[in-house]
């Protein structure tokens, strides 16, 4: 997938994810941010050529861990957005999907570092 259509992409999964929270759905809405901010982690791994593309492949998935790591790495490369983006999706992956213990207010509230994430994630993309 090119990084445009990835782009495209991740801003439908946050469009689903807002109409999601107009509807007072919390539990998809949760999980379409999450899927947004796993699909700019791996396109900036991938954009930075880091390691873990090659651990995710020799999988043949990516793990949480992986992400986890290249998060950390991302962060240093990019600043903040990164790590609070991707800490503001995961607990929204946890509590609001998974254990669907979120309200709407919860996920709006967390909503903003995820697109932070997703802007921060555009730019790069979009940058070379």
């Amino acid at each position: 997938m090119t990084d445009l259509k990835r782009i495209e992409f991740i801003e439908r999964l946050v469009g689903e994810a807002g109409g999601y929270l107009e509807k007072g759905d919390a539990v998809q809405s949760s999980e379409k941010l999450y899927k947004s901010a796993e699909e700019c982690v791996k396109a900036l791994t991938e954009f930075f050529n880091l390691e873990e593309v090659k651990a995710a492949e020799e999988r043949d998935r990516w793990t949480v861990t992986l992400l986890e790591k290249a998060v950390q790495k991302l962060t240093k490369k990019l600043g903040d957005a990164i790590l609070i983006g991707w800490g503001e999706a995961n607990y929204l992956h946890i509590w609001g999907f998974h254990e669907g213990k979120l309200d709407v207010e919860a996920v709006k509230i967390r909503m903003p570092a995820v697109e932070k994430l997703v802007e921060t994630a555009k730019k790069t993309l979009t940058s070379s």
